[in-house]
C-alpha cells in the first residue's frame, strides 16, 4: 500500500496541485473539519459510491487517524484504482480546514 504523510499532503496543496482526496470518516467527524478539496464518502458507503469514481485519477485516502483510510485504500486497490493512504489522518493535518 503506498503512503503519503499528512506534511506532504499540505506540501503539494500549497504548490496548486491537484489532488483527488477522499474523506472516509463519519459525518459527525466531518463537521469538525475536513480537508478543503476532499470529498467526503464515509467508509460504509464508499463499496456503494465506487462507480462514481475515475480509474485515470490517483486517490489519496483520509480518515482520522488512518487506520480506516487503509482499509479503504485496499478496497480500491481491489477494484483496480490508484490509491495512497495518508498516513496518521486528520490527527496530523496541519493544513486549512473547511
Amino acid at each position: 500500500m503506498e503512503q503519503i504523510t499528512a506534511k506532504e499532503v499540505v506540501e503539494l496543496l500549497n504548490e496548486g496541485k491537484t489532488l483527488n482526496i477522499i474523506d472516509v470518516r463519519e459525518v459527525d467527524e466531518v463537521t469538525n473539519g475536513k480537508i478543503p478539496t476532499a470529498l467526503h464518502i464515509p467508509l460504509g458507503l464508499l463499496e456503494f459510491k465506487i462507480q462514481d469514481l475515475d480509474k485515470s485519477k490517483e486517490y489519496i485516502m483520509v480518515c482520522r487517524s488512518g487506520a480506516r483510510s487503509g482499509r479503504a485504500t485496499q478496497l480500491l486497490e481491489g477494484q483496480g484504482f490508484k490509491v495512497i493512504n495518508m498516513t496518521g489522518g486528520m490527527l496530523a493535518w496541519e493544513g486549512k480546514t473547511e
